[in-house]
């Protein structure tokens, strides 16, 4: 490219052809939309969002069991995981081994749960009806997560934050089981999300998880 056009692109004066702003966005490892705000017009940028939904379950409960163990099997540089409780994803003996395979290969591993004694975690249990069962369950779930937590390459943490959605990310899929008031997690949708050149759909979700896990405390295990 040459360099007064790359110029004259950073400092505003002209918009990259799509081609190039492609181009460009995949170099710099940003979107097109935060490069140039303004390049993709309202109409594209509904498109492009549609394009990321890959699919919509009415329930998580309704997520396959293998389509759980693709998204993960899928994943060549991360896997992150913002739950409250994650109670299903821990009694699953497939994932753990997909998880503690990854994590060997290089993979980098983040795994966030709900603090148990936070209030957040109070008042959604109270909101789903169970009092103090998800407080239960997220202690539960770090009993059975005691290997993936023992190994080399994964990252545990605890949040206190009112999660609006569990976010389950592999690179650039993410599922989102979003949290619906009065209802428990395997009852509430699903969004099967991939990201696509210039979308921000899924970015807004990898942003989230971002934002969570900066705000979270390293998990300390007991001696």
């Amino acid at each position: 490219m040459n360099v007064k056009t790359v110029e004259r692109w950073v400092k505003g004066g002209i918009v990259p052809f799509a081609r190039n702003r492609h181009q460009l966005s995949i170099r710099l490892s940003r979107d097109e939309s935060y490069l140039w705000p303004d390049a993709v017009p309202p109409n594209r940028a509904a498109d492009l969002a549609a394009s990321e939904l890959l699919k919509v379950y009415a329930h998580r409960s309704d997520v396959p069991r293998d389509e759980w163990l693709r998204l993960f099997e899928s994943a060549t540089k991360e896997i992150g995981v913002l739950v409250y409780a994650g109670l299903f994803f821990s009694e699953d003996p497939g994932l753990e081994r997909i998880l503690r395979k990854k994590a060997k290969a290089g993979v980098r591993i983040r795994m966030a749960l709900g603090d148990p004694e936070d209030e957040h975690i109070a008042d959604r249990g109270e909101a789903e009806g169970i009092g103090d069962g998800l407080a239960f369950k997220i202690r539960n779930a770090l009993v059975n997560f005691r290997r993936l937590r023992a190994t080399d390459g994964i990252e545990f943490r605890l949040h206190r934050t009112a999660l609006h959605n569990s976010i389950y990310v592999a690179d650039d899929q993410v599922l989102v089981n979003t949290h619906v008031y009065g209802l428990p997690a395997p009852l509430a949708p699903v969004l099967h999300l991939r990201k696509v050149p210039g979308g921000e759909l899924t970015q807004t979700y990898l942003d989230s998880f971002e934002r969570v896990w900066e705000l979270g405390s390293p998990l300390i295990e007991e001696a």
